[in-house]
């Protein structure tokens, strides 16, 4: 048989709507997630292609500059940094940084502290306030996110923050690309073309 005619007999004779349609009622509506080892699964969620991110582990904020410097060393990266004045990373000894408040188009490396983490998808939550503004976070190449632990939910379900709610919240799922290009993968065409994800284990970071 032809493929032409393979094609045509299988819309003369589709598979029973009834059993599609309980195959799907057979099928979770969301994945199965460890709710007692949510850093596990995050991180396993980081590690899909469709996500693409590498992480790292910090005991204390204290340790923030140290994680980023080895990030940028790997990546061959200078110790240059767009960092926004965010009151939370004062902690923080940025003496072997240049850094800046404002991104250039062409920015290199980008640190953004997330609100919230997903386990389900692996997902970034981000708000936008006078001290976490959204542009930085598209223009750089590198892009460098601080998560608590503590800040990670099993599921999409769980992402509703409670409180004063800001002008503006985003979420971000791995890097961006693109197979427009002569239908080569392009990564990082509408964004960041890396995503690197440094997770705080001890405590949790006010909400600005």
């Amino acid at each position: 048989m032809s493929a032409r005619n393979a094609i045509l007999a299988r819309l003369k004779s589709p598979p029973p709507l009834a059993a599609e349609a309980a195959a799907l009622l057979d099928t979770p509506e969301r994945p199965a997630v460890d709710a007692t080892n949510l850093e596990s699964e995050f991180l396993a969620r980081l590690a899909l292609p469709s996500v693409n991110a590498s992480h790292d582990v910090i005991a204390s904020l204290t340790d923030l500059p140290a994680a980023i410097a080895r990030y940028l060393h790997a990546e061959n990266e200078p110790l240059t940094l767009c960092c926004p004045p965010d009151p939370r990373l004062a902690p923080c000894d940025w003496s072997a940084f240049t850094l800046h408040a404002n991104a250039a188009p062409d920015e290199t490396a980008t640190l953004a502290i997330a609100r919230l983490g997903i386990a389900e998808t692996g997902s970034l939550i981000f708000e936008t306030s006078p001290t976490a503004p959204m542009l930085p976070n598209f223009l750089t190449l590198h892009h460098i996110v601080l998560l608590p632990v503590a800040a990670i939910a099993a599921h999409l379900e769980d992402a509703p923050l409670p409180g004063p709610q800001p002008r503006a919240h985003y979420w971000i799922t791995g890097v961006s690309g693109t197979t427009d290009i002569e239908g080569t993968y392009v990564r990082g065409a509408h964004g960041p073309r890396y995503l690197h994800v440094i997770l705080l284990r001890g405590g949790i970071l006010p909400v600005t």
